[in-house]
């Protein structure tokens, strides 16, 4: 039978999601687990990729068992999880389920802050450059007239296309000196979020023009757009999936605090 587990981390500590040779890896820290919970070697497969030291608040992975599994395994598995790691529920799925590729879109936020903030500081960029938010948002709106987004991806990564359907970029204002970069896909590129801020961000200290943005889109060069921001004030947060995909509804399975 197959499983969707959604989870969240903290990536401060990992390289990235997916397993590598001689690196730390949330996927390798979850597959141990599930090996010794099942005591059998057991796969998992992610819902897409992150790279080092990016968080996610929203992920899912699906694995298949042999046995039938019950609300304990989450519980089970979060006894014995590092800290930075957290599963929020097992949810049984149809064989033909697959965390990556069912999903529809994918949400990313980038944080922001223009004032020294001991308390922000480790899951957000501290910019203190005066920022134009409101051509950094003329900027980003022009992101939805195009598709093809090569200037914005990882050099020599090893895609088959560099098109996405973008549904969403924006900045928003949390509060007085505090923003966040929201942006929504059906798929995104490696590295392709912290180069759009980057760029943008340049956009907003007048480094670059809206007219110089929309070139380097068009010119897909990844020379031409700015750099990539860093890692640690990114966060994965939303997975969507129609509500068809899954085979049972998600509260059936959900584990509560009082679970807990």
């Amino acid at each position: 039978m197959r499983y969707a587990l959604q989870l969240s981390f903290n990536g401060t500590n990992y390289h990235g999601w997916q397993k590598q040779l001689n690196a730390h890896t949330v996927q390798a820290e979850l597959e141990k687990a599930l090996t010794i919970l099942l005591r059998l070697p057991v796969e998992t497969s992610g819902c897409g990729r992150t790279d080092t030291g990016v968080h996610a608040a929203e992920f899912y992975v699906h694995f298949d068992s042999d046995v039938e599994l019950t609300n304990e395994l989450v519980y089970r598995l979060n006894k014995i999880l590092p800290p930075d790691i957290a599963i929020q529920q097992l949810i049984p799925v149809s064989n033909f389920f697959h965390a990556r590729f069912d999903a529809d879109y994918r949400e990313y936020f980038y944080y922001l802050h223009q004032q020294k903030n001991v308390f922000v500081h480790l899951t957000s960029w501290y910019q203190s450059t005066e920022l134009d938010f409101d051509l950094m948002n003329q900027a980003a709106a022009m992101l939805m007239d195009y598709s093809d987004f090569k200037c914005f991806s990882k050099v020599n990564t090893q895609v088959f296309t560099f098109l996405c359907t973008l549904y969403k970029a924006r900045w928003e204002q949390l509060q007085k000196g505090r923003w966040v970069f929201k942006i929504r896909a059906n798929r995104f590129l490696r590295n392709m979020v912290r180069a759009v801020v980057g760029t943008l961000i340049e956009v907003g200290k007048g480094e670059m023009t809206i007219a110089q943005f929309k070139k380097v889109i068009e010119g897909g060069n990844r020379s031409e757009a700015g750099l990539s921001v860093p890692a640690h004030a990114l966060f994965l947060q939303e997975v969507h999936y129609p509500p068809e995909v899954f085979e049972l509804h998600r509260s059936s399975f959900k584990v509560t605090n009082e679970d807990e």
